[in-house]
């Protein structure tokens, strides 16, 4: 990469500001030089130039022909700490967050636009309570109920026998034993709201600069906030991204993380609360009486959680800088105090009690199963009203992305918290499952182990036609490379055919779609099958069909076994996955960029998802590129690739006008609608993107056709403005060997942009169509440039 290519010998002072895309980069391989220099920023996020263009801004003559390069290195906002890659098994909650954004666009709809947000946040909660269930199920009902309960398990684990039921100790009373497994659920429910509380502190809590934060006027269904009206009154209209407060989401996650915290303690005093009243039942006297009054007490405060998940959702017209101490503070509290209650009276001595078969209340996995379908079901009625009055056939799965993608994050969760039971069942049962009674998760979770094997079968018809029509594509657009390379004299059969299948293989991004709605629809329906099996049964699948035709029987069998082996191998993969990446440098690189385009999106949702680096990302872009142009009145391309363009976009934006008048946007190998576009129409649907394009100076957008994740942005030429895009860039350059290129070029696909001479042709003619530098400003510019750069992280 080449950035100090000559840009045009006019115009004045010019700033050229490269992000990088997915994976991260160094600032010496972006500036092309070992000895580079950090500008502003800290080692998190910075901006950083070569050591030779520090003082750029005092000796402006230097670069009279050429803009001066800065690097904008964010990488370590994702990928920087080996602990981040324990963010793995946060993934259901950044899937479903990722599901509130996907809604399509909507004008004067709010109401259905507040209901798709609360039907995402409930579909949130959910996962919570799973996530807490199927600890409870493992530590509580597992070990406390049915291993401590087994003679030969508690041998086995000599760690439990101070548990066993036939000691007769103090803890072998089986309410006791289940108010110390309780200590497992609420400590994991702990660490989550300690993970969501340090991570706010790092990203929610850096607030915007509001240099740039103007009265503005949007549409009104596009925000929750129930003060959508501005009393000020509008001065100019911004899209969603553009809106001040959509990168400040602190206040609503931390009203999020309260309620979730206090619907995991609330799961945990359930399922204590649950075991003791049921064996209380009939009985009278001060316990049975504090029984229904602590299920009184999980009652209400269940209805409290849901009434703060359902209240209210982001307030983006403005910064939110109100907190609301009492909620946040007391809610959880109450809560674990409610919990500690319940344990308390689990403890109590009850003469003759024993545990046997499953923990009760294990029903709760079924409940949360529907429960979940019918929001999935809900959010995808309220998603089809609302793209009804504005069709538009490149949005995926015609406006369903959103339920899909929430109906993949259930699954996700089920099959994490399936998992982990069905291992621990294996594990504790190993020693124990010869002569005693087995051990086992509840029925639900071998039903739904049980459909993995039917949904990867279901998966292999569409994956075998797309593999079809890559080949047929690849051998229909042979013609075409030749063509663009004019070769029809000296054809390479060979070099014909690679380039032609890096098109074909490029292009299977587009079918993806196709893929999710299969998934999900399939879930969808083998979800409601598997509980309603589970609960017309009562039996494992094995066992259900006993007496059943014996291929049937045999069929259910080996689904079972098998389904059993995956939803346990799944899990520890992600387990292998967290350590490695943990130990292995590259292979936390490669996670990394996971997050890198999966947290892009603030916490809209779910307060325990991985966080919102671009709430920190994009106020750094903003504020350097106010503060530059500020301080020296000079031109400014923002050059961004791959998710970096995402950044550079989203930072333009949040730009007032003045400033965006001197600002250029250069995008390269960009998702910006590919990706974003189709999948989250109603912030980077083709309204919008003209709309930047029209209230920016100028914007060009490279792509190549061998490219999987860039292409194009669809923006036409409108009101005098060319068409955004370029024509689409060869790749590779040279079709075979040429006194250019003597040695054979590489297929690049999505990577080195900046290597291809169109690359630094394009930028020049940015620059030229920027209006010519003001007059120079003589303040201590280096100094404001640091406080300003420094404002915003």
């Amino acid at each position: 990469m080449s950035p100090a290519t000559p840009a045009p010998q006019s115009g004045g002072a010019a700033l050229e500001l490269l992000v990088h895309g997915v994976g991260g980069a160094t600032p010496e391989s972006m500036l092309d030089d070992p000895r580079t220099v950090r500008v502003t920023g800290d080692r998190t996020a910075a901006v950083y130039r070569r050591g030779e263009d520090l003082d750029a801004e005092e000796h402006p003559e230097r670069y009279a022909a050429r803009p001066v390069p800065e690097a904008y290195c964010w990488s370590n906002l994702t990928s920087g700490d080996g602990a981040r890659a324990l963010w793995l098994l946060l993934l259901p909650f950044m899937v479903a967050n990722l599901a509130h954004w996907m809604r399509p666009p909507a004008q004067g709809r709010p109401g259905l636009v507040r209901l798709y947000g609360v039907l995402v946040r409930l579909v949130a909660l959910t996962l919570t309570v799973l996530l807490a269930a199927a600890a409870c199920e493992v530590a509580l009902d597992l070990t406390a109920w049915q291993c401590a309960a087994t003679t030969a398990c508690t041998d086995a684990y000599s760690w439990l026998g101070f548990l066993s039921a036939d000691r007769g100790g103090w803890w072998s009373v089986p309410g006791r034993r289940l108010a110390l497994a309780a200590l497992v659920p609420t400590a994991l429910v702990g660490l989550l709201w300690y993970l969501s509380n340090r991570t706010w502190s790092a990203y929610e809590a850096q607030r915007p600069p509001t240099g740039y934060d103007a009265p503005v006027v949007e549409p009104q269904a596009d925000t929750e906030a129930a003060d959508a009206a501005d009393p000020a009154g509008p001065v100019e209209l911004r899209p969603a991204l553009g809106r001040p407060g959509f990168w400040y989401g602190r206040r609503l996650v931390a009203r999020l993380r309260a309620a979730h915290t206090a619907a995991g303690f609330l799961t945990v005093a359930a399922a204590l609360v649950t075991a003791t009243t049921r064996h209380d039942a009939g009985a009278h006297g001060l316990r049975t009486v504090l029984g229904w009054v602590l299920q009184a007490a999980v009652a209400v405060l269940a209805v409290v959680v849901l009434w703060v998940v359902c209240r209210r959702g982001r307030s983006e017209r403005r910064l939110d800088l109100r907190v609301e101490r009492a909620l946040v503070s007391w809610l959880p509290a109450a809560s674990l105090a409610v919990l500690a209650f319940t344990a308390v009276h689990a403890g109590w001595s009850r003469p003759g009690w024993t545990s046997s078969g499953t923990l009760p209340g294990d029903a709760v996995f079924g409940a949360l199963t529907l429960v979940q379908g019918g929001l999935v079901v809900g959010l995808g009625v309220v998603a089809l009203l609302l793209q009804r009055p504005r069709r538009d056939p490149r949005t995926a799965l015609r406006g369903l992305g959103g339920p899909a993608v929430a109906m993949l994050a259930c699954a996700l969760g089920g099959v994490m918290s399936g998992g982990v039971a069905q291992r621990v069942a294996d594990w504790l049962d190993g020693p124990a499952g010869r002569g005693s009674a087995r051990i086992g998760p509840p029925v639900l979770l071998s039903w739904q182990a049980s459909v993995i094997p039917v949904l990867l079968l279901l998966l292999l018809v569409p994956a075998a036609l797309l593999a079809v029509r890559t080949v047929l594509d690849a051998r229909r657009l042979r013609a075409a490379v030749e063509a663009d390379y004019d070769a029809a004299d000296e054809p390479d059969p060979v070099r014909t055919g690679q380039i032609a299948a890096g098109r074909a293989r490029a292009s299977l991004t587009d079918s993806a779609p196709v893929l999710v709605g299969v998934v999900s629809g399939a879930t969808l329906f083998l979800g409601a099958a598997s509980v309603a099996g589970a609960w017309a049964s009562g039996n494992v699948p094995g066992r259900a069909f006993d007496g059943a035709h014996p291929a049937i029987a045999s069929l259910a069998s080996v689904t079972q076994a098998l389904g059993s082996w995956m939803i346990g191998f799944g899990f520890l993969l992600f387990v292998t996955w967290g350590r490695r990446a943990y130990r292995d440098a590259s292979a936390r690189r490669t996670i990394g960029i996971l997050w890198d385009v999966g947290t892009f999106w603030p916490r809209a949702a779910h307060p325990f998802a991985p966080p919102c680096y671009a709430e920190r990302a994009v106020p750094d872009l903003t504020w350097r590129m106010s503060s530059w142009t500020r301080s020296t009145g000079g031109r400014l391309v923002i050059s961004g690739h791959s998710q970096g363009s995402v950044l550079a976009a989203a930072a333009v934006w949040q730009l007032q006008p003045a400033t965006r008048s001197r600002v250029a946007l250069l995008t390269y190998g960009s998702p910006l609608e590919r990706l974003y576009g189709r999948w989250f129409p109603a912030y980077f649907g083709p309204e919008a993107l003209r709309g930047l394009n029209r209230t920016m100076h100028c914007w060009s957008n490279l792509y190549r056709s061998t490219d999987p994740i860039g292409g194009p942005v669809r923006v036409p030429a409108e009101d005098g403005r060319p068409a955004v895009d370029a024509a689409v860039l060869l790749d590779p350059v040279a079709y075979g060997r040429t006194r250019e290129h003597p040695l054979p070029e590489p297929i690049l696909a999505h990577s080195d942009y900046q290597a291809d001479p169109a690359f630094a042709r394009c930028r020049s003619a940015l620059l030229d169509r920027l209006p010519p530098a003001l007059p120079h400003q003589r303040t201590d510019t280096v100094a404001d440039q640091g406080s300003s750069g420094r404002s915003s992280g």
